[in-house]
């Protein structure tokens, strides 16, 4: 009983009211780079489309298919994505997995709003899931930087 407990508490008002709320879930036509993720555990996918000025996100898209978990997690990125860079990102990236994996801290700011995941620490098969986002849009501004010097 307590593991159901504990997975109740775990899905807050803030995180449902963050996976009721997604910004940016329209796709974008004609992206600069496009990237779908899926968690092979659970089958949530997350596709990241975005357009790149000057190494920074200038427009961010995203169709999110996931747990309330991941959604939250799109939520939070799509929040203050747009005006980051590909090291920006690659630092959120490293700061929200060593915060869900090894008790590491919050990702610092713009990307602190994953404070709100923390309790997803205990629940390692919903990491792959909160990870979707940041890893689409990761591989994306990779993608996007790879055909540019290329």
């Amino acid at each position: 009983m307590s593991g159901e407990t504990d997975l109740i508490k775990l899905y807050s008002a803030r995180i449902l009211a963050l996976a009721a709320d997604i910004p940016h879930l329209d796709r974008l036509e004609a992206p600069d780079a496009s990237v779908k993720k899926r968690s092979p555990l659970c089958g949530s996918t997350v596709t990241v489309d975005l357009r790149v000025e000057d190494g920074r996100i200038s427009d961010f898209g995203q169709d999110v298919k996931a747990c309330a978990l991941g959604q939250a997690s799109a939520a939070v990125v799509g929040e203050v994505i747009v005006g980051r860079t590909l090291a920006e990102v690659e630092q959120a990236r490293q700061q929200l997995k060593a915060m869900l994996t090894e008790d590491g801290p919050v990702p610092d700011a713009p990307f602190d709003g994953f404070q709100v995941l923390i309790p997803a620490r205990e629940f390692k098969n919903r990491h792959a899931s909160i990870l979707l986002a940041l890893d689409a849009t990761l591989e994306a501004m990779q993608t996007y930087q790879e055909q540019t010097c290329a």
